[in-house]
């Protein structure tokens, strides 16, 4: 996955809603436990709303509490950068989309142990998710192999990733 191939365009700005547009835009936040997906347990991918990029899988989704979708890793450690926010009076690592440069959320080091203690908190406004029996009619056939059951592997390639784990 090359970020260059995920810009941010006019056109896929003018289709967001005034919600994404807060929040991937302007850096909003949306309500807790009052977005699409911070309950969803549906296998598939969450990708930017903006730029349609792959960067969360359910197989990394998990319940952290919080009322946000919560994944201990993004699909590719290259989907995402990160940097410093200062903006309510504390450093926190906010989280935006390496290639539209869209606002995700924040990472915090209080996630699962056992999956590397990152909990990615992510606004649900900021993302788009792909059912997994649609990834290959919407253009992400490559991480269908995320959800065969019966292998396991830590590879960040999407091409040859699965994981146990589910949300």
């Amino acid at each position: 996955m090359n970020p260059s191939d995920y810009r941010k365009t006019p056109e896929a700005l003018s289709r967001l809603t005034d919600a994404q547009y807060r929040v991937t835009q302007e850096d909003g936040t949306e309500p807790p436990f009052r977005n699409p997906y911070w309950n969803n347990h549906d296998p598939g991918i969450y990708v930017d709303v903006v730029s349609g990029q792959p960067l969360f899988s359910s197989t990394d989704k998990y319940d952290s509490g919080t009322g946000w979708p919560s994944f201990t890793r993004p699909i590719d450690p290259e989907a995402v950068t990160t940097k410093t926010d200062r903006s309510l009076w504390m450093a926190r690592t906010e989280v935006r989309s390496s290639g539209a440069d869209s606002h995700l959320g924040h990472v915090f080091d209080d996630g699962p142990r056992d999956a590397g203690g990152l909990r990615y908190c992510m606004n649900s406004a900021a993302l788009r998710f792909i059912p997994a029996s649609d990834l290959e009619r919407e253009g992400y056939g490559a991480y269908r192999r995320l959800f065969t059951d019966g292998e396991t592997t830590t590879d960040t390639d999407p091409t040859t990733q699965n994981q146990e784990h589910a949300s």
